[in-house]
């Protein structure tokens, strides 16, 4: 199946979840979340705020600042995506291709080893993952390579192997329920 198939066929499964379906398994993702070594480690994380029928993670970053932890999430400007600090979660509105922003311009995140949560499609065990097609999460790890990285996705998500391309960053761990 090409890239194209597998999104439409990923989409379609994605659409067909229930609003119920979605908030179950993002709670069993985010207690994997919070015992995984990445998320304990981590002083700061980088997420992403839902789009569609993507993992909730807003709760999750919620409880991340209730950790003491700093939160950031992407805002793209032209060609580059940038992480914000964000401390109140509430601050966002529809950005690039709809995707909830934060609202302000800043302030940038700096913490180079941050934990980067990872939106994708489609996702194998070897991490390597299937995108958007934008290519802003590769782009922003090859400039800031020291990052982990985590994914999260529906176990329909995950698939035995996917094919992949040169530029294709592959997360360091794939939590799926």
């Amino acid at each position: 199946m090409d890239k194209k198939e597998l999104r439409r066929t990923i989409r379609e499964k994605k659409r067909a979840m229930t609003e119920d379906e979605i908030e179950n398994r993002s709670a069993k993702l985010a207690q994997l979340l919070y015992a995984s070594d990445a998320y304990r480690n981590a002083k700061t994380i980088y997420g992403y705020l839902p789009y569609n029928q993507e993992v909730r993670t807003v709760p999750m970053l919620e409880q991340a600042l209730r950790d003491g932890k700093r939160v950031a999430v992407p805002k793209v400007f032209g060609d580059e995506m940038k992480f914000l600090y964000l401390e109140d979660l509430t601050q966002v509105a529809k950005g690039y291709a709809g995707i909830p922003e934060p609202i302000a311009d800043g302030p940038e995140a700096e913490d180079r080893t941050a934990l980067v949560l990872m939106p994708g499609l489609a996702f194998d065990p070897q991490g390597h993952r299937i995108g958007y097609g934008g290519g802003f999460y590769d782009k922003f790890l090859a400039a800031e390579p020291n990052h982990p990285t985590l994914a999260l996705c529906y176990d329909f998500q995950l698939l035995p192997e996917l094919e992949t391309e040169e530029h294709d960053i592959p997360v360091d761990t794939v939590l799926w329920a």
